[in-house]
């Protein structure tokens, strides 16, 4: 076994995120509140992406329903990754490109939001989701990595989140440190004090 590889994951890791506590400060309070603004006005969060990214969706969809720090009302928010029948259905019958836009056409409603997260940038089934949320009037925040790829350079996103580094496995650490915060965020511009 090498101990080097130990070593440089933490060490990379720990650069990336001084990195980030720079730069991703005001994207981070603009994602933030464009989410409060969303589940303030009645609307709900749709949250997709692919492999880890999926898990990601996943992940946050959970810490807004239920709980993340403090005990309070749960908060609309949906994955669009986890209806097995959903996604194989709309694959078999159209392409898995259309499995997120197709949801986002049922679910998403002006004055939603849309979560999309892709560390490349390049999915094309989170593209077409954040296409059809444009087209619904729904916000977008976008999470990719390295240069942001297509998706980064969409027109319909409101609040792009940008990990800039070429490592998956570092850009993935840095997208659910992300969301953690973002969890932490809305929690205390909606019910800080709670517990």
């Amino acid at each position: 076994m090498n101990s080097d590889l130990i070593r440089k994951a933490m060490l990379d890791g720990i650069e990336l995120r001084t990195q980030c506590s720079e730069s991703m400060t005001e994207p981070l309070l603009q994602a933030a509140r464009t989410i409060v603004e969303c589940l303030q006005g009645g609307g709900k969060v749709l949250a997709c992406g692919n492999g880890g990214s999926a898990a990601d969706a996943q992940h946050f969809a959970a810490e807004l329903v239920n709980r993340f720090e403090m005990n309070r009302r749960g908060l609309a928010a949906v994955a669009l990754t986890h209806d097995a029948s959903v996604i194989t259905s709309i694959a078999n019958d159209f392409s898995f490109d259309q499995i997120f836009s197709r949801q986002v056409e049922a679910l998403g409603r002006p004055g939603d939001l849309l979560l999309a997260i892709s560390t490349s940038g390049a999915s094309p089934n989170v593209i077409a989701a954040v296409d059809r949320a444009g087209e619904i009037g729904m916000s977008v925040i976008a999470l990719t990595g390295k240069n942001g790829g297509e998706l980064g350079h969409n027109g319909n996103i409101s609040v792009h989140l940008n990990i800039n580094h070429v490592s998956t496995p570092r850009i993935q650490e840095m997208h659910i440190t992300c969301l953690h915060i973002l969890c932490s965020l809305v929690d205390d511009e909606m019910f800080g004090g709670a517990t």
